[in-house]
């Protein structure tokens, strides 16, 4: 059993920058694949970033790459999300979500936190 909880999330004016933090419990946390989704408003949830259980390797959707950066402490049981140079399409709730295989689909990921709500305005 696997329990996340999100922080981070916020308003912010587009162009500014967030860092979302994703706390893990237990003592498993290196064995699963981290992911970060996000929902808007009348969508479906999206994947946005997923690394994999050592780290070494990220992925991004393409509307986030060079701006999201995903990166994990196994250390401190804890995924994060670096999200820069925000606009207003990227207002959502985001998610983290762990699973033992790295996935791009929602309903790969076993384990799920509550969600924090990014605004950007314009």
């Amino acid at each position: 059993q696997v329990q996340l909880v999100e922080s981070g999330g916020g308003l912010v004016q587009a162009g500014g920058s967030l860092r979302l933090s994703c706390a893990a419990s237990g003592r498993s946390f290196s064995t699963y694949a981290m992911g970060w989704f996000r929902q808007a408003p009348g969508k479906d949830r999206e994947f946005v970033a997923v690394v994999t259980r050592n780290g070494v390797h990220t992925y991004y959707t393409d509307s986030v790459k060079g701006r999201f950066t995903i990166s994990r402490d196994n250390a401190k049981n804890t995924v994060y999300l670096q999200m820069n140079s925000l606009k207003p399409e990227d207002t959502a709730v985001y998610y983290c979500a762990a699973d033992r295989t790295v996935g791009w689909s929602s309903r790969e990921y076993e384990y799920w936190g509550q969600g924090t709500q990014v605004t950007v305005s314009s």
